[in-house]
This record gives structure tokens, C-alpha cells and sequence, in this order.
């Protein structure tokens, strides 16, 4: 299947109410993926995602990422110290103290310092070649529907790695794309402040390699137990 024949069966079987996103991470030495701009103003990367999933498509350097702490996660920026110290957390008040934030970055997934140059951030349908992962906003029953394509072949359980903070940089793009498995988050302090992601909204990052088994996975569930299930 291509991304569009993905991206498609995706919205049918999920009912999905956005596209599914694309992400990739350009390191250092590679080349920018033709066909997508930069962004006007600076961006965050939780923002390119929610715009993306309404159809906008991006191209950003490190000098147009807006968040500091999410560009350092994703290699583009060296960490400020008063982010890897926990100073920048611990004055949002979301932390008793520098020393709890600063737990929370040293357990953080990220991307050796400065190895990567830019991320491109598009509706999957519009990705002519293959992203790292596959970010999907949506209810939190879309989403359970990808814990069952994801045990179908080989069952056992999912389990998923979050924090306050960093839902998209981290727990929906590094995580998946690092350990090859899908994450999910319920969000965070900083997407539900700067983004347009509604309260009763979840995410989930896929790592683009599992994508194509998930479907199929997704299309043998569709007619009997997903049906059965969604007829309330």
C-alpha cells in the first residue's frame, strides 16, 4: 500500500475525524524531503501536528521551532540548562521543586544533541516518501481500536510512556520511532495550552513500519468485533 491507500483505509476503518499526520526527522547528512515549506512564524512541534492533521503540511528548521524544550528532545537545539536543571518546569508550577522537573527531563527519550537539522510535519496522504512515524489525534475509542491491531498477530499488552510534559515531541514521535512500538499520551501542559487539541482529545505516534501489518489488523477487526462494539 502507498501513504494515500494508508492513510485512507485508516479514516474509513477508524472513523477518523483528522488526517493521520506524518513526521519525519532529517538528521544531519540527509537530504529535506522536495515539496513542503517552511512555516511564516516559529512552531512548535505540537502545532505543526494538530495543524497538519487539518491538512497543512511543513517543513521546520531548528531556527523555526518555537519550543526549546521540544527541539532539544528532537536533536535540532542543545538543551538551555535551565530546562535539563529544571528551573523552566518547576516555575510553571506543575512541580514541587527544580530537582522533580529535572527527573522528568533526565528520564526523557530524545535525540543526541544536534543531530538532526529539520522536521517535516504533513497529512500522510501528501507524504511521497516514508516518514519515520504516524501521529493520530483523535477520542480515546478511536484510538483504543490500534491497541487490538497491534496484538492481533502476536497478542501480549501494550504499555505507554508519558509525561506532564511533551506529549508529541516525545511520547508520540521520539518514543515510537526509538523503541518500534506505538505510544500514547492524553496530552500535555503544553500542546492543551498552545494548540487547538479539544479536552476530550488523545494522541498516539506510530512507528511507520508497523503501520502497514496495523491495518491489515484494523481491517479484520472492522466487521465483526469493532462493529459489534460501536453499535451503541
Amino acid at each position: 500500500m502507498n501513504n494515500v491507500e494508508i492513510s485512507d483505509k485508516l479514516v474509513k476503518l477508524l472513523k477518523l475525524r483528522y488526517e493521520p499526520v506524518a513526521v519525519k526527522i532529517v538528521k544531519k547528512g540527509e537530504v529535506i524531503p522536495e515539496g513542503f515549506s517552511e512555516p511564516e512564524k516559529n512552531i512548535r512541534h505540537c502545532q505543526s501536528i494538530m495543524r497538519a492533521r487539518k491538512g497543512e503540511s511543513f517543513v521546520i528548521p531548528a531556527d523555526k521551532h518555537a519550543c526549546v524544550v521540544g527541539a532539544s528532545s528532537l536533536g535540532l537545539v542543545p538543551t538551555p540548562s535551565k530546562v535539563k536543571e529544571g528551573d523552566f518546569h518547576a516555575k510553571l508550577g506543575m512541580f514541587d521543586c527544580a530537582d522533580a522537573a529535572a527527573n522528568m527531563i533526565c528520564q526523557r527519550l530524545e535525540f543526541e544533541e544536534e543531530s538532526t537539522i529539520a522536521t517535516v510535519v504533513a497529512p500522510l496522504k501528501d507524504f511521497k516518501t516514508k516518514p519515520d512515524v504516524v501521529v493520530i489525534v483523535d477520542l480515546p475509542e478511536t484510538l483504543y481500536w490500534l491497541i487490538p491491531a497491534a496484538t492481533f498477530f502476536e497478542g501480549g499488552r501494550q504499555a505507554f510512556s508519558t509525561a506532564a510534559f511533551q506529549a508529541t515531541c516525545v511520547d508520540s514521535t521520539i518514543i515510537p520511532l526509538l523503541s518500534g512500538k506505538m505510544n500514547m499520551s492524553l496530552g500535555c501542559y503544553g500542546c492543551r495550552r498552545s494548540t487547538n487539541i479539544r479536552n476530550d482529545e488523545m494522541i498516539a505516534g506510530i512507528p511507520y513500519e508497523n503501520l502497514e501489518k496495523m491495518v491489515e489488523s484494523l481491517e479484520r477487526i472492522h466487521e465483526g468485533p469493532m462493529q459489534k462494539a460501536r453499535q451503541k
